[in-house]
């Protein structure tokens, strides 16, 4: 009875911690709206770039991937939120190419058939080539890669508040929703016993709480007399 009532609460916060990185996501995932209706409003991409959206649709993709009950059992969480992201980096990259120059849109729209090209790869060989515990192994490394990589991006947002001694491009809910995202996924990952999850999340986790830590120093001396719209955005 004890061991039983021991995996119900178990279960209970493992999906708590799951839910709770999946809310602190679709934060993330909606970030880019104010980018996007300037975009329409203007009718021009201008100088922004769609490479972020390439690339979270691609790690959404392969996060997706893993956490289907036939490559991983026992996350489904991990689907729920990147199906979303997925769907959310659809409609920024189809509204990109709506309004983008000839150029950019021709450079788009071939990544975006590259995207599913990569992930059809993976698909066919992750079914096809491996077994059920070698496809959980392959595909779970990368999706760690793809997340240490996401991660990894805000070194150059950090890099430059330090330079510039400003937080104006660290926008603090943005950078506050990454860090409780990665721990809550790293959370959920520990909870599940998941290394492909807790690995690239504790790493997202230290991160955010270097963004947050340089937030509180700089933004002392940080005057906030600019209202930009940031051009990078980050994703789980």
């Amino acid at each position: 009875m004890i061991s039983s009532e021991a995996t119900f609460i178990y279960g209970i916060f493992s999906n708590a911690a799951g839910i709770a990185g999946n809310v602190f996501a679709f934060v993330l995932f909606i970030s880019p709206i104010p980018t996007f209706r300037r975009i329409i409003r203007n009718k021009s991409t201008e100088q922004f770039s769609g490479l972020p959206y390439i690339y979270g649709l691609l790690n959404c993709l392969i996060c997706l991937w893993y956490g289907l009950p036939i490559i991983c059992p026992g996350i489904i969480l991990v689907a729920t939120v990147n199906s979303i992201g997925a769907m959310f980096q659809l409609i920024y990259i189809t509204t990109f190419i709506t309004f983008a120059e000839n150029v950019k849109k021709v450079k788009m729209i071939g990544l975006l058939v590259a995207v599913f090209g990569v992930f059809a790869a993976i698909a066919f060989v992750s079914l096809r080539l491996l077994d059920p515990s070698m496809r959980q192994v392959f595909v779970g490394s990368l999706s760690v890669a793809s997340l240490i990589s996401m991660f990894a991006s805000p070194l150059f947002i950090i890099n430059l508040v330090v330079r510039t001694k400003s937080v104006e491009f660290m926008p603090f809910y943005l950078s506050l929703s990454t860090f409780l995202m990665s721990i809550s996924f790293f959370a959920y990952g520990v909870l599940k016993h998941d290394l492909f999850i807790y690995v690239p999340n504790g790493i997202g986790t230290v991160l955010g709480v270097l963004q947050l830590a340089l937030y509180a120093y700089f933004s002392k001396g940080s005057r906030e007399d600019s209202r930009r719209e940031p051009l990078i955005s980050s994703y789980r």
